[in-house]
């Protein structure tokens, strides 16, 4: 009865001896693995697997033979590996029993091929990870929130692998802590070794500092460097770390834990790993979104700055220019009346220097760029800090001898590092250090998160000790009029002057600053291709007219009753437009006009860049001067002329007038 159940049981049944002999095996075990008919008898048990296990399972086998119980097929989720005859493996699984018998102890395995079983098992376990990278994506696709999406991650991910635990960790910005997104299964004991301090020993800080996945397959066995939790005796478990790379630089990590030993698979791994990748995605996609979102802010409160600029100038052009026909008229008659005036006008020139901090901002201001050497600029400028600074303050300057040259306006450049260094010495009432550095660097292509074009770069920074600032107020640094100062103390024009500076001058603006840990001012500008210089006409006295007929172009009354006013002092003849048009039939039918006093804007019609083309075009001598409120980049970027064209900055005082007016005559003289 036995011999024949022996044979038609449909699994390979093979009996061994106490030594690991076979000393039976029925026809389905000599099909399974290859032999003739009774050639297994006396085989080793070991033959029929891979050689590189075999001494391992001669150490299994006696253990289990020193106390055979029954084992049932499938009670092990190790895989099993069975080798033919000629040498093919193939996925098994193994049922033991030991056997009483009158020539010793026998011991009883039931092999049964699994390849087909394992395949279809791999299908669907693919199958289900497939269906959980596209739920996902379409979750990262749907959802407006980054924060909701993460928040989900833990729990799926944990559901699909069937692990205890999964963790979403990132960096801080200062690369020191590391914060956890989301988790589901952490209980508090578990977490608190994964955020906090640095751990530089630890397996997830190595896995952040190489960028490379790390998995432990046996935890209990691990060994303090590879422990990412510490878990209860007797518990084997398993981990694997994930790095979430920014640009090949770590950012976080996808933490999965699970109590059964070697549980991350092949398919498990591929699962964690695209996951990764879309979350890296994801986290890219957002901050590249917020950069443009407060780019495109930006540019929209430059825009309004700027046309509020023109429109304020217009006003001081008024102001000032009644206040300076008065002082001609009575400012020598009395000295209560000149002292009146005078802190009028000074007065204006605050003004006039606000409206300037707000076209630098808005990018509308003309500059006049050249050549500079950041050494001898940083040795100008911290010659005139250490005076300022005070001394609480300890100023350090870092700059190497073979530092290109940056093409840059050198005042603005002056002005906008004396900026930055009074804004860090404000940081720190109590004293502290700043640095004033300038180095090289080059932008490439994958540094588009700057928005600065690929090139060659000199970086400008200036770095303090202060308490820095936190991500709200960060946010919101080089929006003009925002201070944190107290009142009267700063306008909250000093970042945007030099954020309007940078974008103009063909660079770029970075901050970098922490609560607790002070701030870092990083001021990117073109290296300098070839000497850029703008000659600055030399100044002199007032000068006046020889009754010259001067055409003015104004579309505001008051400040066109103004100019007139200025020129009929001065010595000139006028006669007085408010539009393009109507300048160009007064140009067609009187040929003793000999200057063309415009304007920029215009309001409808020919802007004044557009007048002077066709004037010119009409009268190829004329002289032409033109003036502005704020000069708009765009418009000029489409006039080849507008280079060789004169531009009188409003406010401008009635001797700014004389010169340039004067200056311009000469040439059609």
């Amino acid at each position: 009865m036995f011999s024949q159940l022996f044979e038609t049981v449909p699994d390979a049944l093979v009996v061994v001896d106490g030594s690991g002999r076979i000393v039976a095996a029925n026809g389905n075990a000599e099909r399974l693995f290859g032999y003739q008919p009774q050639s297994m008898i006396g085989l080793d048990i070991e033959v029929l697997m891979p050689a590189g296990v075999r001494d391992r399972h001669r150490q299994h086998r006696n253990g289990y033979m020193a106390s055979p119980r029954v084992r049932s097929m499938g009670g092990t989720n190790q895989a099993l590996i069975g080798q033919r005859l000629d040498g093919q493996q193939f996925p098994v699984e193994i049922a033991l029993s030991p056997i009483a018998s009158n020539e010793g102890p026998r011991f009883l395995a039931s092999v049964r091929d699994i390849s087909e079983s394992q395949r279809a098992r791999q299908a669907l376990v693919r199958a289900r990870y497939d269906a959980l990278i596209a739920r996902i994506g379409q979750l990262a696709l749907e959802s407006a929130d980054v924060g909701k999406v993460i928040e989900s991650l833990p729990s799926l991910l944990a559901e699909a692998l069937k692990v205890e635990a999964v963790a979403v960790a990132f960096l801080n910005p200062d690369r020191t802590n590391i914060e956890i997104g989301a988790s589901f299964g952490f209980d508090a004991d578990w977490l608190e070794p994964l955020s906090g301090a640095e751990q530089p020993n630890g397996l997830l800080w190595q896995a952040l500092s190489h960028g490379l996945p790390t998995i432990v397959g046996n935890l209990s066995r691990a060994s303090e460097r590879e422990q990412v939790l510490s878990l209860p005796d007797g518990v084997a478990g398993s981990s694997a770390v994930i790095p979430l790379l920014d640009r090949d630089r770590p950012m976080g990590a996808l933490i999965a834990l699970s109590r059964e030993a070697h549980r991350f698979d092949h398919d498990a791994l591929h699962l964690l790993q695209s996951v990764a990748n879309m979350l890296a995605a994801l986290m890219q996609r957002r901050r590249t979104e917020e950069q443009l979102a407060h780019s495109q802010r930006l540019d929209a409160v430059g825009q309004l700055t700027g046309g509020v600029a023109h429109d304020f100038n217009n006003l001081l052009t008024i102001i000032s220019g009644c206040l300076q026909l008065l002082e001609v008229e009575y400012g020598g008659q009395s000295a209560a009346a000149e002292e009146l005036i005078g802190s009028a006008l000074r007065s204006v020139s605050r003004g006039a220097e606000l409206t300037s901090k707000l076209l630098a901002f808005a990018r509308r201001q003309r500059l006049t760029p050249r050549s500079v050497d950041p050494r001898t600029l940083l040795h100008d400028i911290e010659v005139m800090l250490r005076r300022t600074l005070g001394d609480l303050i300890q100023l350090k300057i870092e700059c190497p001898d073979s530092i290109a040259m940056t093409h840059a306006d050198a005042a603005q450049l002056d002005t906008a590092l004396v900026n930055l260094s009074l804004n860090a010495r404000d940081a720190m009432p109590r004293g502290g250090e700043i640095t004033l550095a300038a180095s090289e660097r080059w932008i490439t292509a994958n540094d588009a998160a700057t928005g600065l074009n690929s090139g060659h770069y000199v970086v400008f920074s200036v770095t303090d000790t202060g308490m820095g600032m936190t991500p709200d107020t960060l946010e919101r640094a080089i929006e003009p009029f925002f201070t944190t100062k107290d009142v009267g103390r700063g306008s909250g024009l000093g970042l945007s002057m030099v954020y309007g500076f940078a974008r103009q001058s063909g660079g770029h603006l970075q901050i970098d600053s922490r609560l607790g840990y002070g701030t870092r001012v990083e001021l990117y500008l073109p290296v300098a291709q070839r000497a850029a210089s703008v000659e600055t006409p030399a100044t002199s006295g007032m000068t006046r007219g020889d009754d010259e007929l001067v055409l003015v172009v104004e579309d505001e009354p008051e400040v066109r009753d103004i100019a007139v006013a200025f020129l009929k002092s001065l010595g000139y003849r006028t006669e007085a437009v408010g539009s393009a048009a109507e300048a160009l039939s007064r140009l067609a039918v009187n040929s003793e006009i000999a200057l063309l006093f415009s304007d920029v804007m215009l309001g409808s019609g020919m802007n004044g860049h557009e007048l002077a083309l066709a004037a010119r075009k009409l009268r190829p001598e004329l002289a032409v001067l033109m003036t502005s409120g704020y000069n708009d980049p765009v418009i000029a970027a489409r006039e080849e002329t507008v280079s060789a064209l004169e531009l009188l900055r409003k406010p401008y005082r009635r001797e700014q007038l004389a010169e340039a007016v004067s200056r311009n005559l000469k040439p059609a003289k």
